[in-house]
């Protein structure tokens, strides 16, 4: 689990736990991941902290291995973590817009290419399948203002899922994209909220995760798309 330390990332990973999945933590702050663990222990559950920045390829491989040589079999790749810097792009300092691009797509890329081999060898396993479930959002398949270099990144992500999906499907990987509206997350509390509906919470988009991964080995979800009711965008 990719950006396990908060907002959806962090639903998924409490949600996980509780459905009896050893859950590897791997986002930046050891303190945050730290109390994760611990929290997650106190419900009966087992999680692995794993410090690591998903935009170090090196980084990114080491999680993976460790993980795979710790619990002895890695089957489930969630990738979650993201950042948005919203903002006119012809207005802004050259470069800002990087920390997205390389978190946001080339993160996942990293943390997909080092996990592979380990879900090759798990899918022959007890759940005879393994699974990729990259957390996007609607802003892949719409532009708004401000959002062009995050919404670029999150067409990006689609691209490379459907590609992903042809790949791997005849080693017995599935291959998921849910794109979630909008969600009351950390990322989200500055933005002015629309208040004729209500926004998702992350534990739904959770809900979603769970109900993926859940599925029968034949069965793959690959998209999935969450809005709350009254978003017309």
């Amino acid at each position: 689990m990719t950006g396990a330390s908060s907002g959806i990332g962090e639903a998924i990973t409490l949600r996980l736990a509780a459905e009896g999945v050893v859950v590897g933590l791997l986002a930046r702050r050891a303190g945050v991941l730290e109390g994760l663990r611990a929290r997650i222990a106190e419900q009966g559950g087992t999680a692995v902290p794993l410090v690591a920045d998903v935009t170090d390829a090196g980084q990114a491989a080491a999680a993976m291995d460790r993980l795979g040589r710790t619990e002895g079999r890695l089957d489930i790749l969630v990738n979650a973590a993201g950042t948005a810097m919203p903002g006119g792009f012809g207005t802004s300092q050259a470069g800002s817009w990087q920390p997205m691009i390389d978190t946001n797509f080339s993160g996942l890329l990293n943390t997909t290419h080092a996990a592979l081999p380990h879900l090759a060898r798990a899918a022959g396993g007890p759940r005879q399948v393994a699974d990729v479930v990259n957390i996007s959002s609607v802003a892949g398949r719409r532009v708004g203002p401000g959002n062009g270099i995050y919404s670029a990144t999150k067409y990006a992500v689609g691209t490379f899922s459907e590609y992903l999906r042809q790949e791997v499907a005849g080693q017995s990987i599935r291959v998921s994209l849910v794109e979630p509206g909008w969600v009351d997350t950390p990322l989200t509390k500055d933005i002015t909220r629309d208040r004729h509906y209500v926004w998702l919470q992350p534990d739904e988009v959770a809900d979603a995760v769970v109900y993926i991964l859940t599925r029968p080995a034949h069965l793959a979800v690959n998209e999935l798309l969450l809005r709350p009711l009254g978003q017309l965008d």
